[in-house]
């Protein structure tokens, strides 16, 4: 079985883009950030389970930035692969871990390392951007944070991403602290999720 996987890092992005290329005989969807190590993920754990059952035969990933933002967990899920002689194919930049004689192809693993290199510089500098804006408005005195006595809405709340993964782990009858450990965040926030959410 050939799986297609994608990944988006907030709602409002559009997972389309990632379908449009090449035969799949399933897609499996997160949306999440790239930061949460791959098999920490709804549909990480999805493609697990594909692999303990010896059903998955090719994993097809639209960018190498897809399957994470985080150079070593790129890695490591790579390796995890390779060594299930299970192939990933990153259609847009045209590698493939495993060649068709079924050996890892060597090439790919150095321009896969330069990339996810890249993809994580990126990442970085995105948030030092973002760090750097908000201190700049501070110093004009634009920035003020959350305004004392607003709150933020509850849907607002459980539209972040995972806030979103913890109430979708919550509905699938995991326990709270097997949610906040997925999900990577606290169970202070994961109980706060199940009462907004009409689960407590």
């Amino acid at each position: 079985m050939k799986v297609r996987y994608s990944r988006i890092s907030s709602i409002s992005q559009n997972l389309d883009r990632q379908k449009v290329k090449g035969s799949y005989d399933k897609i499996v969807e997160d949306k999440c950030s790239g930061s949460i190590s791959f098999f920490k993920r709804q549909g990480g754990q999805e493609i697990l389970k594909y692999i303990q059952h010896g059903v998955l035969k090719e994993l097809q990933v639209w960018e190498i930035d897809r399957l994470g933002r985080n150079l070593r967990d790129i890695l490591n899920t790579i390796h995890f692969f390779t060594e299930k002689r299970i192939p990933i194919h990153f259609i847009n930049q045209g590698l493939k871990t495993i060649d068709e004689s079924g050996k890892e192809n060597p090439i790919a693993k150095l321009m896969i390392s330069i990339l996810a290199t890249v993809g994580e510089m990126e990442r970085n500098q995105i948030r030092e951007r973002q760090r750097e804006g908000i201190e700049l408005a501070k110093h004009k005195g634009k920035y003020k944070g959350r305004k004392e006595g607003t709150k933020e809405s509850v849907l607002d709340f459980l539209s972040k991403p995972k806030n979103k993964q913890v109430l979708e782990y919550l509905k699938k009858g995991y326990k709270s602290k097997e949610a906040a450990k997925l999900a990577e965040v606290h169970v202070n926030t994961v109980t706060k999720i199940k009462k907004l959410g009409g689960l407590d």
